[in-house]
């Protein structure tokens, strides 16, 4: 069962929030191998990651009180060219890669994508409702710590994310399989004159806090004995009593995470647009349509050469509907 549990540590300035995707984890990765590349799965690594980073987003979603798109992506310039996951407020998800080589079988972080260093790690906020002139926040780290040492695993670059963007002090624990993706984040709650990811401005930060709050240091020691085996077969309940039987929690109803895509033939259709009448016309001459298939979900929309005539007709061009010869 899908669903997202939220927590604060009574008397503690610190919060927490469990994530366990199932059934909507294996429809993404369902419709991937069903409907998309010619049925190709992405390699097990690349599974692994994409799982990671959709309940990661998922957790930091929930984080939010932003009405937007919140979208992480790594990057860089091994086999995986890209990994990006988004989730929406809804906690509605999605997730994809672009994977240009062969990704060895028991391939992390540094193999698929900072093979020579040059790995990115992206968060996005992108408002529903801009106002004119704005533009989405991003902020953008390495894939390597602050001695420049490699970081491995995902849980580790969004750590580091943390507290070099939002100076916030985070403990992530990140697992997936082909049956479930799972996460727990623990952190500390921010005090007066730090930044938070959903503000989008630097502010002073509270030198004196980060790093040194004892109740939030204790929190994710136990939080970082959680084993990636256990995340992901324990229940919910489970985890969170065996982890902080000794903690006070403040519980909050359940949320549920969905897989869902936000494309369209509308979209699609603008950004054939974009491209250009002479450029679809040269695909149309070739192919005899133009397809595009969604690399979210696998969905395929087909424009044979009276859509795409449609596409490029002004609106006050075309007859009224009443006067169409059928």
């Amino acid at each position: 069962m899908d669903q997202l549990h939220k927590f604060l540590f009574e008397g503690l300035a610190v919060r927490g929030m469990l994530v366990r995707l199932d059934g909507s984890w294996r429809e993404l990765l369902a419709r991937r191998t069903s409907a998309h590349d010619g049925g190709h799965a992405f390699p097990a690594p690349v599974r692994s990651l994409l799982g990671e980073m959709a309940a990661a987003t998922c957790l930091m979603q929930s984080n939010l009180k932003f009405n937007g798109a919140l979208i992480l992506q790594v990057f860089g310039d091994g086999p995986v060219k890209l990994a990006v996951a988004e989730a929406q407020p809804d906690l509605s998800f999605r997730a994809t890669a672009k994977v240009v080589d062969e990704v060895p079988p028991t391939a992390q972080l540094e193999a698929m994508l900072n093979v020579h260093g040059k790995g990115r790690c992206a968060i996005t906020l992108d408002p529903k409702d801009r106002l004119p002139g704005q533009q989405p926040y991003q902020g953008v780290v390495p894939l390597h710590g602050d001695r420049r040492e490699p970081l491995q695993k995902l849980s580790d670059v969004l750590e580091h994310y943390m507290l070099q963007s939002e100076q916030l002090d985070t403990k992530l624990v990140l697992a997936a399989n082909d049956e479930i993706a799972a996460g727990l984040l623990v952190q500390r709650l921010p005090v007066t004159g730090e930044s938070n990811l959903a503000g989008g401005v630097a502010v002073s930060r509270d030198e004196d806090q980060i790093g040194r709050n004892e109740d939030f240091n204790r929190i994710a020691l136990l939080a970082g004995t959680l084993t990636p085996e256990e995340l992901l077969t324990l229940e919910p309940e489970v985890v969170l009593r065996r982890l902080f039987w000794q903690e006070q929690l403040a519980r909050f109803e359940p949320l549920t995470p969905r897989f869902a895509c936000s494309c369209s033939r509308q979209r699609v259709g603008g950004m054939l647009r974009g491209l250009g009448r002479g450029e679809i016309d040269s695909i149309i001459a070739e192919r005899g349509d133009v397809e595009i298939g969604c690399d979210f979900c696998g969905q395929q929309y087909h424009f044979d050469p009276v859509d795409v005539g449609e596409l490029f007709t002004p609106g006050r061009d075309q007859p009224p509907a009443s006067t169409v010869v059928q």
